[in-house]
């Protein structure tokens, strides 16, 4: 293997070398331009292998792995939902503290998702993924022996900062998957999630009556353990080890996914384009298109967050008003604003099947967003959900009786957990392999501000006005909707870039600005 650096001139290639040309002076931080294709047909780039290999028995064991990652996932934030209530009571807490259980996981997502992107950027995917996964397993078995209200908020919020790395599972998947399969495969995958939603309304059925919370926590920290286990199988992203500087890594890797589908390599050497510099938050804003791009995805995760959990939250909320034979009258003259914030209902045996039903809406919401998603783009798949969302909000504004609510409820369930998986396709796809880490990251993050606030939205301010609370959902759904339209890139069908990509004026060809080196492995 050997490296090539030329400024001014174009050597040819040869057979165990690579031909690398580079011009200008470089960005702003010394980097310099460099083509990333000035090869002769007896090469290939990894994004032309895995398209080659093709989906297979590798893709199918990775699906099952990344999806019991979210299936994990899924089950520490549903479990929000189910606890909160019985904490209320059995801890006698206002309805703002029961707010804040949720609030300070969210907090500690977002104080860690751009952390994680940033970690996986520098460090490998499969690094970071590990570690947060161990992490959100040992704090999720704590919390389950907290004394007070006190410790767990502090347990939880550490629970919090562990899951903000997890939505990097999918980053490492998507740079596995062929253009095809890719949109397909992340939201099949993502079934995971809506399966581990309902598992533990499940669990929580047959432990919470028997057993309590505290069992209940402990029984759904487990899956990230045996996920942490079955972590060694995983290999590192071959997009990351060519762009850090490791090709041999990457061709064993491809090697091993060729010989898993029983499929043949291409034929050559594996180009390696080596990238010092990833990971880096200022790079999300280096083009006009980018930042556009960012400011953009970050309110379309804001909503997705906001929207999703906060109808998660609201759901038990809105059983509990129904169940309730107390109505609570506030006046001037009177205290009992205090005596409803203490009230105390906890979720009965109908309210868990119930529950569990409007849980379920998320397996047509994965369907009806993978049946369009390849037809009309992920921009606009991504706005006719939110669009959805936004109707079945507006209509349980008038709703009468808890069946037709149930079926409102189930609907924009459906929907919004339709958007939130389509913009997990759309971001690893539109972002550079040097900061798709990053990226995922800091709309991670900025999903996790949305997550923060719906707290004081679906369970405190819900009791003071139901029709406001939803309307506020439905209206920040329809803002997204419309930034969606507006994302200047559609993904559909698009190659996943390795880095951000402009053009040579001398040439006409795509070139880097990004300090890359190209190299050749051999075969």
């Amino acid at each position: 293997m050997e490296n090539n650096h030329s400024s001014d001139d174009r050597s040819e290639p040869k057979s165990t070398s690579i031909a690398a040309s580079s011009i200008g002076n470089g960005d702003a931080d010394g980097g310099t331009y460099a083509h990333l294709r000035n090869l002769t047909d007896d090469t290939f780039t990894v994004e032309e292998a895995v398209e080659a290999i093709g989906f297979g028995r590798f893709q199918w064991k990775l699906s099952v792995l990344t999806g019991c990652a979210w299936m994990a996932d899924a089950m520490e934030l549903m479990i929000l939902s189910i606890i909160a209530p019985q904490l209320q009571c059995e801890w006698r807490l206002y309805s703002w503290q029961k707010a804040l259980i949720t609030t300070v996981v969210f907090v500690g997502m977002m104080l860690s998702s751009s952390m994680w992107g940033n970690i996986c950027d520098r460090h490998g995917r499969k690094a970071g993924l590990i570690l947060c996964v161990v992490w959100t397993f040992y704090m999720g078995f704590l919390s389950s022996f907290s004394p007070n209200l006190t410790w767990i908020l502090i347990l939880r919020g550490l629970v919090g900062f562990g899951v903000g790395g997890v939505p990097q599972s999918v980053t490492l998947y998507a740079e596995f998957l062929p253009v095809k399969s890719r949109a397909a495969c992340i939201l099949l995958v993502d079934m995971f999630w809506a399966i581990g939603t309902v598992f533990e309304v499940g669990l929580a059925l047959i432990v919470m009556p028997k057993l309590g919370w505290r069992w209940l926590l402990g029984f759904s920290a487990l899956p990230l353990l045996l996920f942490s286990l079955a972590c060694k199988w995983i290999p590192e992203s071959p997009r990351y080890n060519v762009l850090s500087g490791n090709p041999e890594k990457a061709y064993e890797t491809l090697k091993r996914m060729a010989n898993e589908n029983k499929a043949a390599m291409p034929i050559g050497k594996l180009v390696c384009c080596k990238q010092e510099k990833r990971g880096r938050f200022q790079d999300l804003f280096a083009t006009k298109e980018l930042r556009k791009t960012t400011i953009l995805l970050w309110i379309i995760w804001f909503n997705c967050a906001f929207a999703y959990y906060g109808l998660v939250l609201m759901t038990t909320e809105l059983f509990q008003v129904q169940d309730s034979t107390q109505q609570c009258f506030r006046s001037a003259d009177d205290n009992s604003a205090v005596d409803c914030n203490l009230q105390c209902h906890t979720l009965s045996t109908k309210d868990y099947i119930d529950l569990m039903w409007t849980t379920i809406a998320e397996f047509p919401g994965i369907f009806i967003t993978l049946g369009i998603i390849e037809f009309i783009g992920r921009k606009k798949t991504m706005a006719v959900d939110l669009l959805g969302f936004a109707l079945f909000s507006f209509l349980l504004i008038i709703c009468t009786s808890r069946s037709v609510m149930i079926f409102f409820l189930f609907a924009a369930r459906a929907f919004i957990s339709g958007a939130f998986q389509a913009a997990y396709v759309y971001t690893p796809e539109v972002y550079p392999t040097h900061i798709r880490a990053i990226g995922l990251g800091s709309c991670s993050g900025t999903a996790r501000v949305g997550a923060i606030i719906t707290p004081f939205i679906a369970q405190v301010m819900l009791e003071y006005s139901e029709p406001l609370a939803v309307s506020i959902y439905a209206v920040v759904s329809l803002i997204a909707a419309v930034a969606c339209l507006l994302l200047p890139i559609e993904t559909k069908g698009r190659s996943m870039q390795e880095s951000a990509m402009t053009m040579d004026p001398v040439t006409n060809e795509n070139i880097s600005s990004n300090g890359i080196g190209n190299e050749i492995i051999s075969e």
